[in-house]
């Protein structure tokens, strides 16, 4: 799939339709290959090849870029574009990559400029808000970036940087004229709603947008349910809630369907709130709406409780999730300590990634062993789950075992049928570890040890994620939301908002969907956790080399270089 702007003297043809900028032209040359000549003005970017091409009279406004119907006497032609099923999806862009002295890269995000032309611009409604008057140097400069790894040496490159949030002096959007729409999919997290609140109040009270709508049901909602809709009054209160107002779903993302609801609608802001998932299809919505040519910013809020999306420092609702994870470890530890061989079990979120039990651990200091995904174990034999069970239970007659739900799926994986069944989303289901662990614990104490125990068994997860978000996450998402509006308006699109180095900043999508973020378990956090829990690492010299070679995932650069010197020029080549 080619990237293609061709100026209009390559076309193979000539027509007095060539001065408007509302009309493709098709070549197909000897080699049945087939390119698109367009006027150099009108910047399409990346059109696919394609199988058919027909030609015929009519408007096919849609096509063209328009959102409503054309009166137009001109409007006479019309290309039907019939794509091969191989190209069933629009391409993902090449990064936009902006390279500095001094080994400085800027992975930079798209913006509206990029692909429409002559854009006009607003002065920004905040230099007359009265809540904004008075701070001093309140717009963010057009050259403020964030560094991706602030721990270097004297001699390191500069690195990878992001473009910092905030308010722009010049805005993209007359305020009367957007029409904006925020959609919530996946699982649910604490902070949904504040996150749908502040980006309402945003809109409204900083730069005077009115019209908001709430897509009901996740993705499916843009084509298959009413809209709700959204103002101040509205989302006065929701923020005590946990849940989204807006409900939500996994699955249901049908591209071409979501960019022509958007497109019939006359929707020109669209915030996506969701884990990786969502934002993979946040991506592929941005490109559609790209290759249309619409001036449409599409924008996503990162949102995954187990807190594994990369990049950034931590996703909203984390914090809830440890804080309200502790209560659940302290019940399981008075249970444990209240009776002979007390053994409190608690499962926690975590499919791939251990970070709430890891720092759930850490706060409580009263966890005996902690196990993740990320951190093989095993059960049986020296230096086994089973015999540090054992022993702690003859040193203190109690401890207290928190499990993430992905750990250990390998060990079921040998004990019963393994499964290879997916959810809408695409994430695989995984069996319950929680009840496995429970019963291989009880069945070896009491069938080859002989030994009496006492386990509980508790699992908080649809308590954690339904509960409010508490006042850091509240905090936090406000922050969010508030930055990834001031982008929007700023005309940048194809982007998440997210902390970087406690600094907002705006996140290209590839960044965000390219990999998981993972516990390093050769850091110095999961040491601090096994010297908090005195458990053994269960790792065999093998084992701590293979992971050794792990990078922490806040690296200078990924790959430990510079990257591909790539620089971005306002003309576009084949």
């Amino acid at each position: 799939m080619d990237s293609l702007l061709a100026p209009r003297s390559t076309s193979s043809f000539s027509s007095p339709l060539n001065n408007n900028k509302n009309y493709y032209y098709c070549n197909i040359n000897s080699e049945n290959k087939s390119s698109f000549s367009v006027p150099s003005s009108f910047r399409i970017f990346n059109l696919r090849k394609f199988s058919t091409v027909s030609f015929g009279y009519g408007c096919d406004c849609r096509l063209m870029g328009r959102s409503s119907g054309c009166s137009k006497i001109d409007c006479l032609t019309r290309v039907t574009m019939d794509f091969s099923a191989s190209a069933a999806s629009p391409e993902i862009a090449k990064p936009k990559i902006v390279t500095g002295p001094g080994g400085y890269v800027l992975e930079d995000v798209p913006h509206l400029s990029d692909y429409i032309p002559d854009l006009p611009t607003y002065p920004n409604p905040l230099q007359d808000n009265p809540a904004y008057s008075v701070v001093k140097q309140y717009f963010v400069h057009v050259d403020d970036t964030v560094p991706q790894k602030i721990v270097v040496h004297k001699d390191s490159p500069r690195g990878t940087h992001f473009r910092r949030a905030g308010p722009r002096q010049k805005v993209y959007f007359d305020s009367d004229e957007v029409h904006a729409c925020i959609v919530t999919c996946g699982g649910l997290c604490p902070g949904l709603n504040t996150v749908i609140r502040e980006i309402v109040c945003g809109l409204n009270h900083m730069y005077g947008v009115k019209k908001v709508l709430g897509i009901d049901g996740g993705y499916r909602g843009f084509y298959a349910k009413n809209t709700v809709h959204l103002d101040p009054n509205v989302v006065n209160d929701i923020h005590k809630r946990g849940g989204t107002i807006l409900g939500t779903s996994r699955g249901g993302h049908d591209t071409t369907k979501i960019v022509d609801s958007i497109q019939d609608r006359g929707i020109n802001q669209v915030y996506i709130i969701g884990g990786d998932g969502t934002q993979r299809g946040a991506a592929v919505i941005f490109e559609e709406v790209r290759r249309r040519g619409l001036k449409v910013s599409v924008a996503g809020i990162p949102k995954t409780i187990d807190n594994d999306i990369p990049v950034i420092d931590k996703s909203f609702g984390f914090d809830t999730a440890v804080e309200e994870a502790q209560r659940a470890i302290n019940a399981a530890h008075v249970e444990a300590e209240s009776i002979e061989n007390g053994i409190g079990l608690v499962k926690l979120m975590g499919r791939y990634s251990g970070f709430i039990a890891m720092y759930a651990t850490l706060a409580s200091r009263d966890v005996d062993c902690c196990l993740i995904p990320e951190s093989p174990f095993f059960l049986e034999g020296a230096g086994g789950l089973f015999e540090y069970i054992e022993k702690r239970l003859k040193e203190n007659g109690h401890m207290v075992i928190v499990i993430a739900e992905g750990a250990g799926q390998e060990l079921l994986s040998e004990s019963m049928k393994s499964m290879t069944q997916k959810d809408a989303s695409g994430n695989k289901l995984l069996q319950d570890v929680g009840l496995w662990i429970s019963q291989r614990i009880k069945d070896y104490f009491s069938k080859q040890r002989k030994m009496p125990i006492n386990l509980k068994y508790i699992d908080p997860t649809y308590m954690i994620r339904a509960i409010p978000s508490n006042a850091s996450d509240n905090v936090y998402c406000t922050l969010l939301a508030q930055s990834v509006v001031h982008g929007a308006m700023a005309g940048y699109t194809g982007f998440t908002s997210g902390l970087v180095n406690g600094r907002q900043t705006y996140i290209p999508f590839n960044r965000i969907i390219e990999k998981q973020n993972h516990v390093v378990i050769t850091d110095r956090m999961w040491a601090r956790l096994l010297s908090s829990t005195n458990q053994p690492s269960f790792l065999s010299a093998k084992d701590v080399e293979e992971k050794g070679d792990e990078e922490p995932s806040n690296q200078l650069l990924d790959n430990g270089n510079c990257g591909q010197e790539t620089f971005v020029s306002n003309e576009v080549t084949n």
